[in-house]
């Protein structure tokens, strides 16, 4: 398996032209004219509706911009404080598994968090990664929404380090209205993007094998 380039960017970039640069790689990928790659990076805060998004579930549209979008899921919500991984594999090399790749997404969020000290769990029915509050409470901490294309894996995973936690109140996230939203921060854990970066990056060789250079965006 040849290793996955990485790229990091320091500063929000918008919704729609992470997008298109997305796609733009997912054809190069499947071309085989440039490698898979990790993109990690914040967004200005925004709701995104993926493919099984139900209008009863965004509860506030006026309160943050609202974003059509390809990936599989309901509405999520992005913004600072929130690392988003977007995630370009090709499953042909991969063992063409879409259910296979969003379970090794969970994995390495699972194991980032343990760099932590924080014990991600998933929930039967239920996707992303969950904390258990004790008295029956449970937060969700991570999504995941993916998409692919001719066997090329895009969008990913996001992970909530310090995000406002009040502009969930526009949606019902992911579709699931019974259970709260998290962050590492919310936990009592002060961590920085940094940190969560290299996490994510230490993680990702255990799950999904070796990483090349960085290449700051």
């Amino acid at each position: 398996m040849k290793a996955v380039e990485w790229q990091i960017s320091d500063t929000p970039v918008g919704y729609e032209e992470t997008v298109a640069a997305m796609e733009a790689r997912v054809t190069e990928i499947q071309e085989h004219s440039a490698a898979e790659l990790v993109w990690l990076l914040e967004h200005p805060a925004l709701y995104t509706a993926g493919t099984g998004a139900r209008p009863e579930d965004l509860l506030d549209g006026s309160l943050l911009p609202v974003r059509a979008t390809g990936r599989g899921g309901k509405y999520t919500y992005h913004g600072p404080g929130q690392r988003v991984a977007y995630v370009m594999l090709d499953l042909r090399e991969r063992g063409r598994d879409v259910r296979r790749h969003v379970n090794l997404l969970e994995e390495w969020l699972i194991r980032a968090l343990e760099r932590f000290n924080v014990v991600g769990e998933r929930r039967e029915g239920r996707v992303g990664i969950w904390i258990d509050q004790g008295g029956r409470r449970e937060a969700k901490i991570a999504a995941v929404g993916v998409r692919v294309r001719h066997w090329i894996t895009y969008h990913g995973v996001s992970l909530n380090i310090e995000p406002d936690l009040d502009h969930y109140r526009g949606i019902v996230p992911c579709g699931i209205g019974e259970y709260g939203v998290t962050s590492l921060v919310d936990l009592g854990i002060p961590v920085t993007t940094a940190e969560v970066d290299l996490a994510l990056m230490d993680a990702f060789g255990e799950v999904f094998g070796p990483q090349a250079a960085i290449v700051d965006a």
